[in-house]
């Protein structure tokens, strides 16, 4: 019994795609037969499933920026628990870190969906690879997969990458021409890998959340893709490295226009983005306003008059006091004279001044 045989309808939807692209390419002026319109079909299988994967892309992009972001609230709540291994401060931990996960709107899963997402057609397209020859010598167990028959497969198995033959495996052949073509195409594919990655870390990620475990984790898995590839890519036939690499591509060209058309907040690539804004506005003249705003000092107040003169000291009897400006004291005038703008001696005005009484002497 073969266990992958529920891929067998992905393989079908595989076939179908490499065969349109195939005959659009021929449409074009491709030979019709063994050439490389089959290799450049499956150029054509990545871009059909990379468009129609391009809103699961935005998703991750805005599930990886969340994750950046929660960085230093996660990294408060583990220092909080940090070596607590009872039951209940672990469970602890884990509930508020599903709420942060809940209040950012995001998970570390989502980030990994478009991937998660192309295993099954990279799988699709091994097995179909994988049955070229069987179906062209008429030992498979079906008689086709989709439109791909005994003489559409004998056509695709003889197509070749600068002598290798897409259904070729470096472990499965002798001939050195092969095993080095093969060998360039697991480093291009190992290359792709890690730059992908890299340009997803250390450009578009804030500083935050490039220390903790999770950032060595990340940097850990920078490294062990690759090696991962490189190791398992002596099994993948030339059709498998040349999807993969092409995949790559595609992510690397993706990847960086998104980060240096919409950054990270606080990242190495937002900082660029602001450089480049500002010089796009001098050369045509902007100039920003750069006139510094001047901010009241926070915990003060204006005291009330009244009370600053009610705490003075005791005039002189005799003396009145006229209204002045606070910082330009003047002198009070003298009891037998009018104050400035008062009435007449003995008239009702506000500025005239009454004699003081006379003491009573004491017996």
């Amino acid at each position: 019994m073969d266990f992958f045989a529920f891929l067998y309808p992905i393989e079908w939807v595989v076939a179908w795609i490499m065969y349109f692209c195939h005959q659009g390419l021929t449409f074009l002026g491709f030979s019709d037969g063994p050439g490389p319109a089959w290799v450049l079909s499956i150029v054509g299988l990545v871009i059909i499933i990379r468009i129609l994967l391009i809103p699961l892309f935005f998703k991750q992009i805005k599930a990886s920026r969340g994750m950046q972001l929660l960085q230093p609230e996660m990294q408060a709540i583990q220092k909080k628990y940090k070596g607590k291994t009872d039951p209940a401060s672990r469970e602890a931990m884990s509930r508020e870190t599903m709420e942060l996960y809940r209040k950012h709107g995001t998970n570390p899963f989502a980030s990994c969906m478009p991937i998660l997402l192309q295993s099954p057609i990279f799988f699709a397209l091994f097995r179909v690879l994988n049955s070229l020859k069987p179906i062209s010598d008429g030992t498979y167990s079906r008689d086709s997969i989709g439109p791909i028959d005994a003489s559409v497969a004998s056509d695709i198995e003889s197509s070749s990458v600068f002598g290798a033959k897409l259904s070729d495996v470096f472990l499965q052949t002798d001939d050195l021409q092969t095993r080095i073509v093969i060998a360039v195409l697991i480093l291009a594919m190992c290359a792709t890998t890690f730059f992908t990655q890299r340009q997803l870390t250390m450009k578009n990620m804030p500083k935050a959340a490039l220390e903790g475990p999770m950032a060595s984790t990340q940097k850990m898995m920078l490294y062990v893709f690759p090696f991962i590839f490189a190791v398992s890519g002596v099994n993948f036939p030339v059709g498998v490295l040349v999807y993969w690499t092409t995949t790559n591509l595609w992510s690397m060209g993706q990847q960086f226009y998104t980060i240096r058309r919409m950054p990270a907040p606080g990242s190495e690539a937002e900082r660029l983005l602001k450089e480049r804004q500002a010089r796009k506005r001098a050369a045509k003249g902007v100039v920003e306003d750069a006139t510094p705003v001047i901010e009241q000092p926070r915990g003060q107040r204006q005291q009330p008059k009244r009370k600053d003169r009610q705490k003075s000291a005791p005039r002189p009897v005799g003396t009145v006091s006229a209204t002045t400006p606070e910082d330009s004291p003047v002198e009070d005038a003298p009891a037998d004279k009018p104050a400035p703008g008062g009435a007449a001696k003995g008239g009702s005005g506000t500025g005239a001044s009454k004699p003081a009484p006379k003491k009573k002497k004491q017996k």
